[in-house]
């Protein structure tokens, strides 16, 4: 994968010239200096074309709320249903082509105004189209704070003002517009932030939009892509519903049945996956994404990291029994007692308080994770601190001297930096700024108005608002160059359970103010670079995202709370009727997290008075860890791929586990290096070509289908015939058995 000798957010300098992707004439030169990019992304740009039209009103609200609703219906089920954007953008586009053929061209005014729009302004054209899937994208995302609403309802069977919900839903949601406008002058306008994942929706767009010549014995881009979508849509039948588990094999557990430390072993699901794979594409993207839009390097630092510390550290820890480790799973995110049973989360919650009860601790004693949990947050607290120390040290230079070329109004950029100022308006910052102060102010209402039914001070808001707003930047540049994005959810955890210990509640909404505007400003930035991209003006970008944030939020918190009040017993699988689906299995997670978190809090976890102190070296280990690599790049410069080891995407390798398992770790990273590095350099043009296009024909095959099997089987509780090939593991029951001995678990042969 080629690389710039030096990733420089600035003073770009013109680099070998890529080719015209583009029938239209044009002056300019194609000087971005990622490869991918000038492979990808055209050079020319139609202003004239109407961009927020009706059509792009109508398709995009409807798209967003569908998505909203349905993403949120789903996620309560034993089984969620994702679907992405990627299906509106698919969907739209016959939908757009039909209202510009059937709908009269009627120009609409407003009485008393001169406001006016035409109801059919032309052919359905690209810009109406990438605006009515940044729509869609707002409705795809999940609303963080109903998980805030779900277990206080739900879980802790208290009441909450539905106002200082939906403020809830909102506020978490519109904070990351600020800090989006900050730093867009970094994140967007910089050429070397390119945001892989971006292309594969360019490289879609183009298939749907460009007219293209089919070369003689070939297919065109679009025919490639229905191709694939169809094998895709009818292949997912199998492992979704005929054969589930083709999902992953475990070749060791069929051959060592009654083995535990075999099965621990050979797990692709609750194990290391020795010798494990999966042929089915929900695995290798399911959980941590296409691996067709993440570059060969990173690939490379994920799967070096995930080596490391699965089948290094992590075999090493286990058997040599560190922290009790044999008494527990060797994978697993539950919490247990000293004697290898599950931990009783109620008994150290005073229900009349609802704050931590220390007689209930001391009576149910200190609470014990699995070896890798327990690593896990470490390499999180690693992730955190590397995180900064490698923007500082590769970074830093470039930072200031952007930031003095755009205070100086100086600023460099390449081809799509300059169309994108020639053609279009820039967002005034104002708009950032008047945003962020009315959002800072009603979230610090929410919080303290209603009683403080939220738990948090107005400290805590301030707070969380300036860990999001220190993180943007620098997590925002490991996102537009790796395709990584390392969190703030446990950090932001570890913070306010320190400062403000034993409330569930002011712990979650910290969190989700500090780690989830954060998120957001990172995914407008996307949609920003998206539009950047394809050149849509970006005040009608603003305005877009905006209103389909507003409209997602109210959605997902309308959805959320009508399931709450008209489920009897959801999220409760023990009083649910036989075969219910309203099991609600992310917000159980969701739930534990507060109690550990916020009711015993990491002072009794990674304190003094918690068994996992030593965790907190991790801290300086991830602070130290780019140190070696910047030298080494410092003292051998022409040796580039030093400076593609990139420790925070290294450290944080094995932060989607769980729910993410070796299985998937395993085919992502064999499918990504195959494509972006093996047909990458052996068959470019090819890759130029199909690569991204492939990515997005695999991902809507799989979408159509899981949505289709589900509402007309699963959905009737049809779910397939019983026999063997249903079980939905690996058949590796074993692998989640301790093997310490006289621990005894039901299920598990006591050792």
């Amino acid at each position: 994968m080629e690389e710039p000798a030096e990733l420089e957010l600035s003073n770009l300098e013109v680099q070998n010239e890529g080719p015209d992707t583009s029938d239209k004439k044009t002056d300019e030169v194609d000087d971005c200096p990622i490869e991918e990019v000038r492979l990808t992304v055209p050079i020319t740009d139609d202003p004239t074309l109407p961009a927020l039209t009706f059509r792009t009103w109508f398709l995009g609200l409807v798209s967003c709320a569908l998505l909203a609703f349905c993403n949120q219906f789903f996620g309560y089920r034993q089984n969620p249903v994702y679907i992405s954007s990627l299906s509106v953008q698919i969907v739209v586009l016959p939908l757009g082509r039909l209202m510009a053929a059937c709908l009269p061209p009627k120009v609409v005014g407003f009485k008393g105004t001169r406001w006016s729009f035409s109801l059919n302004p032309g052919p359905f054209n690209l810009k109406e189209h990438v605006l009515i899937t940044i729509f869609a994208n707002t409705g795809s995302n999940s609303v963080y704070a109903v998980g805030i609403i779900t277990i206080v309802k739900a879980f802790y069977h208290r009441d909450i003002h539905p106002l200082a919900a939906m403020l809830l839903t909102q506020t978490t949601q519109l904070m990351g517009y600020g800090w989006a406008g900050l730093f867009r002058k970094f994140l967007v306008d910089s050429p070397y932030m390119w945001w892989p994942s971006n292309l594969v929706q360019v490289s879609l767009f183009r298939a749907l939009h460009e007219k293209e010549k089919r070369p003689k014995g070939g297919s065109t881009r679009l025919q490639f892509f229905l191709v694939v979508l169809a094998t895709s849509f009818a292949y997912y039948i199998v492992p979704n519903y005929l054969f589930p588990t083709i999902s992953s094999i475990s070749v060791v557990c069929l051959v060592w049945r009654n083995s535990v430390t075999a099965q621990q072993i050979g797990s692709g699901v609750y194990g290391l996956g020795v010798g494990s794979l999966g042929l089915d594409w929900a695995t290798v993207a399911g959980f941590l994404g296409t691996p067709l839009s993440t570059p060969a390097f990173a690939i490379v630092n994920v799967m070096a990291g995930f080596f490391l510390v699965v089948y290094v550290v992590l075999p090493m820890a286990y058997w040599s029994n560190a922290y009790d480790a044999r008494r527990f799973p060797i994978i697993s995110s539950h919490v247990f007692m000293a004697n290898g049973s599950r931990y009783d989360v109620s008994r150290v919650l005073n229900p009349a308080t609802f704050q931590f009860s220390q007689a209930g601790y001391d009576d149910a004693g200190q609470i014990n994770l699995s070896i890798f949990f327990a690593f896990a947050y470490g390499l999180s607290f690693a992730t955190l601190a590397a995180t900064l120390s490698h923007v500082a040290l590769f970074h830093g230079r470039s930072i200031w001297r952007q930031t003095k070329a755009t205070v100086s109004g100086q600023q460099a950029g390449d081809v799509h930096t300059r169309l994108m100022k020639r053609n279009y308006a820039a967002v005034p910052q104002w708009w950032f700024h008047v945003m962020l102060v009315l959002v800072l102010g009603l979230s610090i209402f929410t919080c303290e108005g209603f009683g403080q039914e939220l738990q948090l001070p107005y400290w805590g808001v301030l707070l969380a608002a300036g860990l999001a707003f220190f993180f943007t930047l620098p997590i925002g540049i490991i996102t537009a160059t790796t395709n990584q994005q390392p969190g703030l959810n446990v950090v932001t955890e570890l913070i306010i359970g320190y400062l403000y210990p034993g409330r569930p509640l002011a712990n979650v909404a910290f969190k989700t103010y500090g780690y989830i505007s954060m998120s957001q400003a990172i995914m407008f930035l996307q949609d920003f670079k998206l539009g950047h991209y394809m050149k849509i003006p970006p005040r009608s970008m603003f305005a877009v995202q905006l209103v389909g944030t507003v409209l997602a939020s109210s959605v997902y918190f309308g959805t959320s709370w009508w399931l709450l009040e008209s489920v009897g017993n959801i999220c409760d699988p023990a009083k649910l009727p036989e075969g219910s689906p309203w099991t609600c299995p992310s917000d159980d997670v969701f739930y534990n997290a507060s109690i550990i978190w916020g009711v015993v809090g990491p002072q009794r976890m990674f304190g003094r008075l918690g068994r996992y102190a030593k965790m907190n070296y991790f801290f300086l280990v991830g602070a130290l860890a780019p140190v070696p690599v910047w030298a080494l790049s410092r003292a051998f410069p022409e040796r580039g791929w030093i400076r593609l080891i990139n420790m925070p995407v290294l450290l944080s390798a094995t932060g989607a586990m769980p729910p993410a398992r070796s299985v998937n770790y395993l085919m992502w990273g064999a499918v990504g290096l195959t494509f972006n590095h093996v047909v990458y350099r052996r068959y470019k043009a090819w890759w130029a070509r199909h690569n991204y296009v492939l990515s997005a024909a695999l991902d809507a095959g799989v979408a159509f289908m899981g949505i289709a099997s589900y509402a007309m089987l699963q959905s009737g509780g049809v779910n397939g015939v019983n026999w063997w090939g249903l079980q939905v593991d690996d058949h590796c029951d074993l692998a989640r058995c301790p093997t310490a001995p006289g621990v005894s678990v039901p299920g598990c042969p006591v050792q």
